[in-house]
Formats: C-alpha cells, structure tokens, sequence
C-alpha cells in the first residue's frame, strides 16, 4: 500500500513549538514520524512524502528515518507550497497510479482508522475519507475544522464553512488516481486548488465517499492548544490493563508527569531508567540493613519512589517507539532482584530489633516466597484471563505495586513485623486465588 504524506506547510501558528512543524517534536518524537509509524501499523510500506517549507531539513530526517525503519520514502518538492494543499496532491500525480493512502503530516490517529480505510472497497474514480461524526470530539477545534455533510455512506459537500453538516474531515483519504483530475477540475472551473475544492467536485459525481471512525482516536495538531491536547490525549493511553489499584490511582498519574517532564526530554533509555529504578530499590535496602526507624522510613520511601519510576520505562518506550522484548524482560528480571532484596532486608531488620527471631525469619520467608510465586503467575494468569474471560468481564490483579506501597506505609508507621505478615498474607493468599478461579474456568 502506498502512502502519500503532505508535509509542504510553514505551520506559522505551532512557530512558539518550532520553525519547521513537521519536525517539531510531540512528547519526544516529531510529527511526521509519528505519522508515518501510525500508517506503517495500519500496513502501508511505500511511502511518497510532499515537502516545501524548509524542505531540505524535512527529508534529511525522512532519509535517517528511511534506513533506521526500513522503509521507502520517496521525495517530493512543492515549490509553490504556500499556496493550497491541493497543488502538493498534484506534485504526487507521476507517481501513483493506484489506490492509495493520503494523509497530513500534522494529523496524529489511530491506526485503526486507516485499516478501515484501506479495507473500504474502491471503485474507479472515487476517493474516500475518514469522517468523524462525532459533532462533540473534544479535540476538535470548531473555528479551524473542515466540515461534511453526509449521510454515513457519501459526502455531499466539505468546507471550514458549512453551516449544515454533520461529521468532520479527519485529513485521512484513501484515493484513487480520480483525485488528481477531480483537482484540476477544481483549479479551473472554480480557481481553487484545495483539497476540499476537488472534494466537491467528485462529491457532484456521488464519487465523494464516508468512511464513518466514530470513537477512534485523531487530531488534528496545528497550534498550541491542539498540540497540548495531542500530549495529553497520547499520555492517557498510556494505562494498562493490568495496572493493580496503586499503580492506577497513584503511580500512573506521578509517573505520567516524571516521564513527561524529565525523561522525554532526554536521550535516557528506557533500559536506563529501569535500571535507575532497581538501584533505588537497592538503595532502600541498603537502609533497611543500616537497622533504626529513620533508616526504616527512608528505605520505605525509596521503596515506593522506585515502584513509581519503574513505571516511566514503559511510557517513555512506547511514546518513543523504543519497545523491545528485551526491555520488557529486562525490567522484569530487575524487578524480581528488587523485590527479593527489599524483601529480605526487611526481614534482616525485623531479625535483629524483634525477640521472636523464629516468627520474624518464618514471616519474612512466606512473603519472599509468596512475592516470587506472584510474579510467576501472573503473567500465565494475565494472559489467560484476556483470553478466557476477556479484561471487561472479570478482572482483578494484586501486583507490585500494592506490595511496594505495603513496604512505604508499614515503614512509615514502624510495623516493618505487620508489613511482612501482610504481604505474606494477601500474595498467597491471591496465588491461590488465581489458581482457583483459572481452574473453575477451564
């Protein structure tokens, strides 16, 4: 599937983010980039990509980013790029003879939305376009949005200034080379050289059609307020499905704010920063073994700080497309060594302040070993859960972030005896729940 990406504008109203918007970076990641890793997702390979404004610094980003994703991206050059959208469609024309994906290099979506496209069946001169029907879209901009008038199936006209419609124009198309005439007609019946101008035209054919993605994810980033819309928009999905209830309502939003402040702004790795989690849990063991409630608070402290970076490796790796297996295995192995250390440094500490040497070993054990049985589980238990019962039907996860939190409130009230007679409790107690409920469902 080709793909052809506009990418000719100045952006004059995104100039306070930088000079040159397709490379203006979004959460670590510039625009075009994020575009084009969107439509390679939904299955595109061969890529056409409009430049003008700063045109040159454009496709040497795009020639790096060609070799380090392995991709084809063929240069175009729109000289006359302040002028219409349409005119750099038209610098597209020699070369695409077939359907193909068109979208805007400052429109971030779903990848689902252009499957559905692409998936649409296309007859010979139509094109098709994504239409949000959605009149309430939060990340709609009312004053800049172009406007459609449809009756779910084809468009009966497009424009910024209708006053009777009923979707919006998401800049997302899949075309047939009928968009090329459809614009030359536009340019000389009507001296508009727009993308909506050759819209109309097919549109009077009934060769103008409805692809309807009511609740998938798009928007157009074109200024300030739009740009603070797409951070938080990307930010928010970043939630799992297996966040327990600490991570969710604690974490999550903590790490959210770290990552987006911190990390995303540096070339840091997400390996690095699950490793800078594991030292600070090393660190609050470290504090355990120096023994006395000052160093109990500041190692239970260091517990729960540790537990909120561990989870800004993930988010800066999936905002960054920087997921790997490895990292995902790597995070997890340094999380178990985390765990056994804190775990048995809290032991050690209650052994050496507590008379009952016999109970606090015997208590520390079953929390080590209930913790390592936890973890083992859960991800046979994850995934078949997805799989048998599907997350919205049933789920419930008792992970590490509730133990984490555990340690930081039983240090902070000197119960460090409590804490380990908890967490020996509630993980044994939930592996034998997860073998119950996995074996009364098959």
């Amino acid at each position: 599937m080709k793909c052809l990406i506009i990418a000719a504008g100045k952006g004059s109203r995104l100039k306070q983010k930088g000079d040159c918007k397709p490379l203006i970076h979004l959460l670590g990641v510039p625009l075009i980039e994020r575009v084009i890793r969107s439509a390679i997702e939904a299955g595109a390979d061969d890529f056409y990509a409009v430049s003008g404004y700063q045109g040159g610094r454009v496709r040497a980003f795009l020639d790096d980013l060609s070799a380090c994703l392995r991709i084809q991206i063929t240069h175009i050059i729109n000289k006359d790029w302040e002028k219409e959208n349409g005119l750099s469609v038209l610098k597209a024309r020699e070369h695409l003879h077939e359907p193909f994906l068109l979208i805007m290099a400052d429109h971030l979506f779903d990848p689902a939305i252009a499957r559905k496209l692409m998936s649409f069946s296309l007859d010979d001169g139509e094109i098709a376009l994504a239409v949000d029907e959605d009149t309430q879209n939060p990340f709609i901009n009312m004053e800049d949005v172009t406007r459609v008038k449809t009756n779910g199936k084809k468009i009966y006209n497009i424009g910024k200034s209708l006053s009777d419609f009923n979707g919006f124009d998401t800049g997302i198309f899949f075309c047939s080379p009928a968009i090329f005439s459809a614009l030359d007609q536009s340019a000389e019946k009507q001296n508009n050289t727009s993308l909506s101008g050759g819209g109309r035209i097919l549109a009077n054919k009934s060769r103008f059609k409805a692809v309807k993605i009511n609740g998938l994810f798009w928007i157009d980033v074109d200024d300030p307020t739009s740009f603070h819309r797409a951070e938080n928009a990307l930010l928010s999905n970043l939630s799992k499905h297996t966040d327990g209830f600490v991570s969710k309502y604690l974490n999550r939003p903590i790490s959210l704010r770290i990552s987006r402040h911190l990390f995303l702004k540096t070339d840091i790795s997400p390996n690095f920063i699950s490793l800078f989690s594991f030292l600070l849990s090393l660190l609050g063991a470290f504090f355990f073994f120096l023994g006395g409630y000052a160093s109990l608070v500041i190692g239970g402290i260091l517990a729960q700080v540790s537990s909120v970076i561990d989870g800004c490796d993930g988010e800066v790796a999936r905002l960054k497309y920087k997921s790997t297996d490895f990292g995902g295995w790597f995070d997890a192995v340094l999380d178990r060594y985390a765990d056994g250390f804190l775990l048995f440094a809290l032991t050690y500490y209650v052994c050496v302040s507590n008379d009952s040497f016999v109970l606090a070993f015997f208590v520390g054990f079953l929390a080590l070993i209930g913790t390592f049985m936890n973890s083992y589980t859960a991800d046979k238990y994850d995934g078949l859960m997805k799989q048998k019962l599907g997350y919205e039907k049933f789920y419930f996860r008792m992970g590490r972030d509730t133990r984490m939190f555990i340690i930081f409130l039983g240090a902070m009230v000197n119960q460090p005896l409590f804490t380990l007679a908890l967490i020996a409790l509630i993980t044994n107690m939930e592996n034998i729940r997860r073998v119950f409920v996995l074996y009364k469902n098959g």
